[in-house]
Formats: structure tokens, sequence, C-alpha cells
């Protein structure tokens, strides 16, 4: 579904009241005493009443304003719509920071075309950042956003939120070619992580076993931004899975052609 930019800006400030919304349910928990509840899982996957909170005021705001709509959202599902046009909600990505009272961590807004996601916002509200992307460019709180060049892995600064999310021994062999190979390796960050690459503080991001929610807002961000983010083998990176985001474009290149055989 084609959205013409008087679309695109409307679903963009929609986008930054549900950022709003959420942050009004989640700031009270944060660096608070709270419950956390454990998904299950190959990792260790925790949840909070701030999670739940957040995607619950995210979606009854949707589903007010565009009933129509579908939404994808990590603690509460698929709500499939009549539109193509579907909201895809992390309330808070990066919930292991958030219990340890790092503020790595933000609530992720993506609005999908039903074929890509189009608009992306990531909001951090203890630190009162907020990163916006669209087809017009990105932005972290109104400053306009750019990576910057570094086509060399020696050179560049590579994140990974934890080496625990390699799920094979190829793609933990594929993660460790790369960090070798780096100038400086950084662990954490999660949503925090790409953000700042589209800032122009990180080179290279090299990931796996991510969940759709985990990664659409953020490729409008890093694209608006003059980043590349994609699948290890260059195909889109909108359903998760292996994930590799770069600042250059010749640096994804060279990363593609190392990664993609571990797909």
């Amino acid at each position: 579904m084609s959205l013409s930019a008087e679309q695109i800006g409307e679903y963009r400030a929609f986008a930054e009241q549900l950022a709003d919304a959420a942050a009004v349910a989640i700031k009270p928990y944060f660096r608070a005493s709270l419950d956390v509840e454990d998904k299950g899982g190959r990792l260790y996957d925790p949840v909070t009443v701030a999670d739940k909170a957040a995607e619950d005021a995210m979606r009854e705001r949707i589903q007010a304003r565009y009933p129509d709509h579908g939404i994808l959202g990590e603690e509460a599902g698929v709500a499939i719509g009549s539109s193509p046009l579907t909201w895809v909600l992390d309330p808070i990505d990066g919930t292991r920071a958030f219990i340890t009272g790092l503020p790595l961590w933000g609530t992720l807004i993506a609005l999908n075309d039903g074929t890509r996601p189009v608009v992306g916002v990531m909001n951090q509200p203890f630190t009162g950042e907020r990163f916006v992307g669209t087809p017009e460019g990105a932005w972290c709180s109104g400053t306009p956003l750019k990576t910057r060049a570094c086509a060399d892995l020696a050179s560049a600064t590579l994140m990974c939120t934890t080496p625990d999310m390699f799920d094979t021994a190829e793609r933990k062999a594929a993660f460790e070619a790369v960090a070798g190979k780096a100038r400086l390796m950084r662990y954490g960050g999660d949503c925090y992580a790409y953000c700042m690459l589209a800032s122009g503080f990180v080179d290279v991001i090299v990931e796996a076993s991510l969940q759709p929610y985990d990664v659409q807002a953020l490729m409008p961000i890093i694209e608006g931004a003059g980043g590349v983010i994609t699948a290890w083998d260059g195909s889109s990176a909108q359903n998760g899975g292996c994930v590799v985001a770069c600042g250059d474009p010749a640096l994804h290149a060279q990363m593609v052609e190392m990664l993609r055989h571990a797909m």
C-alpha cells in the first residue's frame, strides 16, 4: 500500500502519541521494585507489568483511532485488521536492561504498509530521547541523524546485544569471525545500539534470534539516516532472525559476504 507524504506525516504524529502513552505507563516502574516473570524459551526472557501496561495503552489507542489496522505486539500477539497497515509494537525492547536499572531500552513502534515498515519510533523516556524514521529521513528529538562513513571492518565499532543470541554453531562462528576483525566490540544496547548507529557512533551491528517487533521500528530510523539494515543474506530484515545493520553501505556489502553462508 503506497502512502502519501501527508499520510506518512499523520501516522508519524500518531506513532509519537503512542510513544507518549507508553512512556506514561512505563516510567513509574523504572528503577522501582517490581515483579519479573520469565516467558520461558532458550534464553531468559523477562516480562514485567510495565511491558504489559505500555502495550495495552498503545493497543487501546490504535483500536480507537484506526480500528481497521492490524497490530503485532510482543506481549499480546497479533490482531488482524481489514487494512494492509499494521502497527508493530515492542513496549520495552531491552527488558533485561530495564530490570537492572540501565537506560539501554526503549519503546519500539513501527507502521508497516503491507510491504515494509515506513514509520519507525524508538522512544527512551528516561533519557528524553526520541528517534524517528520515515522515508524522508531520521531524527533524534528533532535533530537530523546521519550515519558515519566506515567501509573497513578493521576500523569499525561493532555491537551485539549478547553472544547468547547465536543459536547455532555456524552462526556463532560467523559472528566471531566478524568480531575478531573489528576495531572495537561492545555488547549490550538492544534497540539503543541501532539508534547509536543511526547517530554515527556505531558502525555495524550483527545479531540473530530477533523477532519482527525487535527490528521493524529500527529499519526506517537506520535507513533514514543513510544506513543499511537487512538479513544476513541481504534480504529484508523485517521478519527478524539474523540481522546485520551498517552505517556505510560498502561495509554492509562486506558483512553480507561474510555472514550469508550462516543464514
